[in-house]
């Protein structure tokens, strides 16, 4: 029988592999646990005297309703918090005002996203890259755990019992990260891998207004996925104040609009608004510390001002 070359066996082996049936068999066996964008929700923290005061200003700016305020432990060691989530038409918030001190190490994870299999996701996120810092635990309504990232992105993952309903976006916000240029594409490539999610912007000379460096360029990459957008910010850290300090992106219909109700409602305008490429966008600080970043598309903007 005729031996194959080993070059030959390998290219074969590839073609197989990279061939439609080979790679729908390869999703069977690696689904999605993503379930939509309105379940990725911004984790917020702040002093229980100031719960009140974001929400009212929260839902001022953006429209939307809370869930009722409810007292519970969302950690798995020893804690209690007020917890709520404010859902608006641009974005969802998880709300936390700590009565106790902060179990490590919650606080510093900057999302949750619903997936739709807890166990599946963990075993994907680790085969994709992510270290479990936090493993599975039970709350009240589901079983949660805390993945970190290459270049030390920490996320939520979270499932809930009884299947949640939520309303779609009007628009998706997208996740703000910032890495360091060593370990960006490991991040990247992670995230990717994780989320089913592809690379739709990847720029080394986008504009460095949007991190507050406007006669620089940057590198910034677009991924959009089932759980939602994201911005990567690939940067040297040299970065003004609040730049880095925000995690979520709000897409509004009318900037000016949105920014007068704000105002309005107490909120600080740490950076006025600014344009650049395709889009307008502002940075708030609501009360309680929580830094977004706000924009419109540039042709809305134009249209809404019309």
């Amino acid at each position: 029988m005729k031996q194959i070359s080993k070059p030959l066996l390998l290219l074969a082996i590839a073609a197989a592999l990279s061939s439609p049936v080979a790679a729908k068999e390869a999703r069977h066996a690696n689904p999605s646990v993503a379930v939509a964008p309105q379940y990725d929700t911004t984790h917020v923290y702040v002093a229980p005297e100031d719960v009140d005061k974001f929400v009212a200003s929260f839902l001022a700016t953006f429209g939307g309703k809370s869930t009722k305020q409810v007292v519970a432990t969302v950690t798995p060691t020893p804690s209690s918090t007020t917890s709520q989530l404010l859902q608006t038409p641009v974005g969802t918030v998880s709300l936390f005002g700590f009565k106790t001190p902060i179990p490590y190490p919650f606080g510093a994870e900057r999302n949750g996203y619903l997936v739709s299999d807890i166990d599946v996701a963990i075993r994907q996120a680790r085969a994709a890259g992510a270290s479990v810092i936090v493993s599975t635990f039970p709350d009240p309504i589901g079983r949660d755990a805390v993945v970190q990232w290459p270049g030390g992105v920490n996320m939520q993952l979270y499932w809930h019992t009884t299947k949640p309903d939520y309303a779609a976006f009007t628009s998706v916000p997208e996740n703000r990260v910032y890495v360091a240029a060593d370990r960006a594409e490991a991040f990247v490539r992670s995230f990717v891998k994780f989320s089913h999610g592809r690379v739709v912007f990847d720029s080394s000379v986008a504009s460095g207004a949007e991190v507050g460096k406007p006669d620089a360029k940057i590198k910034r990459i677009r991924i959009e996925s089932a759980f939602g957008k994201m911005t990567v910010f690939v940067t040297d850290g040299h970065l003004p104040y609040p730049y880095g300090h925000e995690t979520t992106g709000y897409e509004v219909a009318d900037l000016d609009a949105t920014m007068a109700k704000a105002k309005e409602a107490g909120v600080t305008v740490l950076v006025p608004p600014y344009s650049f490429e395709d889009r307008k966008a502002a940075m708030l600080q609501f009360p309680g510390g929580y830094v977004a970043e706000i924009h419109a598309a540039a042709q809305r903007h134009a249209a809404a001002a019309e």
